[in-house]
């Protein structure tokens, strides 16, 4: 390729990503998408004919790139927190006083405000201008790496607009789709008879987690930047509106709703304007963001476990509509819950379309004393399942019926039982039994935090099901590819995509393999604590109330589902099963008996000023201690920071030694502990 060709290809570049800045950023196109378009076209035939003249950050990658096998983990070099959260004035104002206080100044503190957007947090990395990584905000500490699907979002720049970029540095922003953008795309897919998008927020979450970046660059994303993660070499800004600044001349998009305020008594007018601009934004927010704005102060400030000091997020009051009750279905669960569920009139509702709303329980029905044809309250506040809050008494039909909770299982018809202390009525058939059980027991057994085994939807269970093709977890092992090719949607490819998937979660741990068996009562943390305290899944099945009340976090409740548990044969014989199709796990290791803590259970409680809980936590337990969430007789020691609260006036009144956090960090000092 010739110099006069690399310079019209440099041209292009320039050009393209100008007029991407115009468009998606400023919203100011200066020229037709046809002559765009033609200018586009030019450039990908150019780099079609001249592969050594394409590159990564081109504007044709736009369109997307060839499908990933898996997504790979990005360690975040500062964790990405979530907020405290406030919902009043009152509060508002108590924070802004604390940050005074922390930062022993008696003047105002200047503050930045914006829309809380309600998207997805990633993190953008840029070398010189040039962008190198996407991540996701995943646990805080580690995400995953997007790059591929965030290169097709046209308001992202691949190469920063303007001069003077740092070495290295970390973008930190939201990623969503706009009201409008939404609604056009689900009309198309419609059309098309594809399925439509749930609602904005997950619409942009499910997009971003594609890996096949090409159905990426379908979707209407957009992305607001709000905040610099970190920055090395060339670029030391002072104040928080200085990076939005220089993000803004970067061609990085930012809100035009921020906002600098200096005096905090027009905090209040800020979140007002913003909540009467709310429904004409064009995107859905939640509420407001409000930050130091002087980043030196933010670092003085600091962070509090998982969450920063120099930020809050206002949260506006939960959206409310009214809507007619037209019928009450239950539904039942993996445990055999069964759960009202109200079915309603479509009502639009937080920028979505409602038409059912969780009951909790048949107690919540009669306290509503809902009835058939009712109209009542619907609250939807962010992505929570949106809920009946009230029944509208004066609006009631004289034809309408009072709802009644069901005898028996709408699924297998077997008898529907309520233990005295319970509130949830549940169906007195086995898992075996009950198709529905069976389904949702199934949907646990490989979601994410259990044996994850990628591919394996709803829909396909359904089939796996209704087929009789699996009758508990282990028959999913057995699968061939040509009882799975002659199923729905599900051709060669899928069907070994599936069986290596299921191949793969053959390898797993013994805290996911207790937390898969859907035991009543055992999330992921109870697994955990379980495994390290039995080591084998056989001395678990077979300790009695006793043994299992000693493990930390567990009480007589949740010992008793335990043991009730495995001692039905047939869940004992879905172990073996598991066992004996190749499901195996690494050997738990066991606590040094000599370790200082050994067998002792200690709580941390209150706000930490040297080093988070979850720090605090993993040094405890190098220490051999097994760290609880709450307070009881077999807690050893609580570690109480500012602001303790319950926790520690329960170890008061069982006389548990408490020992502040200058005492823990002598301790890790003392057993040379690296901090």
């Amino acid at each position: 390729m010739d110099d006069d060709l690399r310079a019209r290809v440099d041209f292009l570049r320039e050009a393209l990503a100008y007029h991407q800045y115009q468009y998606h950023v400023l919203d100011r196109p200066e020229i037709a998408d046809a002559e765009y378009d033609k200018l586009f076209d030019e450039l990908l035939q150019i780099e079609i004919e001249y592969p050594e003249a394409a590159g990564e950050n081109s504007p044709t990658a736009r369109v997307g790139a060839a499908p990933l096998a898996e997504f790979e983990k990005v360690r975040h070099r500062r964790p990405m927190l979530s907020l405290d959260k406030c919902t009043t004035i009152e509060a508002l104002e108590q924070w802004v006083e604390r940050c005074g206080t922390r930062l022993a100044t008696d003047q105002p503190i200047a503050l930045t405000c914006e829309p809380k957007i309600d998207g997805v947090a990633v993190a953008l990395q840029y070398r010189r201008g040039q962008l190198v990584l996407a991540a996701t905000r995943g646990d805080g500490d580690e995400g995953e790496n997007i790059l591929a699907n965030v290169k097709t979002v046209g308001a992202i720049p691949m190469q920063l607009l303007g001069s003077g970029h740092p070495e290295l540095m970390e973008v930190r922003g939201e990623i969503y789709i706009g009201l409008e953008d939404f609604k056009a795309f689900n009309e198309r897919a419609l059309a098309r008879g594809d399925r439509p998008l749930v609602n904005p927020r997950n619409g942009a979450a499910g997009s971003l987690r594609q890996l096949d970046s090409r159905v990426t660059a379908t979707r209407p994303l957009t992305m607001f930047c709000y905040s610099l993660g970190w920055a090395e070499g060339g670029w030391a800004p002072q104040t928080q509106v200085e990076v939005l600044e220089r993000f803004s001349s970067w061609g990085l998009r930012t809100n035009p709703m921020v906002e600098l305020i200096q005096d905090t008594t027009k905090l209040g007018q800020y979140l007002a304007k913003l909540s009467d601009q709310r429904q004409h934004l064009g995107y859905e927010i939640d509420g407001a963001v409000i930050k130091v704005n002087d980043l030196n102060q933010q670092r003085l400030l600091g962070s509090v476990t998982r969450k920063p000091r120099w930020a809050i997020a206002f949260k506006f009051p939960a959206e409310e509509a009214t809507s007619v009750l037209e019928e009450v279905v239950f539904q039942v669960g993996r445990t055999g819950a069964v759960t009202p569920v109200a079915r309603l009139q479509p009502t639009f509702v937080g920028g979505v379309t409602v038409t059912q709303a969780t009951l909790h329980n048949m107690d919540e029905v009669k306290r509503l004393d809902l009835h058939i044809g009712d109209r009542v309250w619907i609250r939807r506040a962010g992505d929570v399942i949106p809920q009946v809050a009230n029944v509208i008494l004066n609006a009631r039909p004289d034809d309408a019926t009072p709802v009644r909770a069901p005898t028996h299982c709408p699924v297998c018809s077997a008898k529907i039982v309520r233990a005295n202390d319970e509130v949830v009525a549940r169906c007195s058939a086995s898992r075996d039994q009950c198709p529905a059980q069976l389904k949702e027991g199934l949907r646990h057994f490989v979601s994410r935090l259990a044996l994850d085994v990628e591919g394996l939807g709803d829909k396909l269970i359904e089939q796996l099901v209704t087929e009789k093709l699996v009758t508990n977890a282990a028959d999913l092992f057995t699968l061939s590819r040509a009882s799975l090719v002659g199923l729905e949607r599900m051709g060669e490819k899928s069907a070994d995509n599936l069986l290596a998937a299921l191949e793969r979660s053959r390898k797993t741990t013994l805290p996911r393999f207790v937390y898969a068996l859907g035991i009543r009562e055992v999330g992921e943390a109870t697994a955990l604590a379980l495994a390290r305290h039995f080591f084998t899944i056989e001395a678990l099945m077979e300790a009695n109330l006793e043994h299992l009340e000693a493990v930390p976090d567990v009480g007589p409740v949740v010992a008793l589902s335990i043991q009730q548990f495995f001692a039905l044969d047939d869940h004992k014989d879905l172990v073996r099963a598991l066992q004996e199709a190749g499901v195996t796990w690494p050997e738990v290791e066991r606590e040094d008996a000599q370790a200082p803590l050994a067998g002792e259970t200690w709580v941390l409680t209150g706000s930490l000023e040297r080093f988070n809980r979850s720090k605090a936590k993993a040094l405890l337990v190098s220490l051999g201690a097994q760290v609880a969430g709450s307070v009881s007789k077999k807690t050893a020691v609580v570690v109480a920071g500012t602001d303790a609260g319950s926790k520690l006036v329960k170890a008061q009144e069982l006389g548990i030694r408490v020992i502040s956090e200058q005492q823990l960090v002598n301790l890790f000092e003392e057993n040379n502990i690296a901090l």
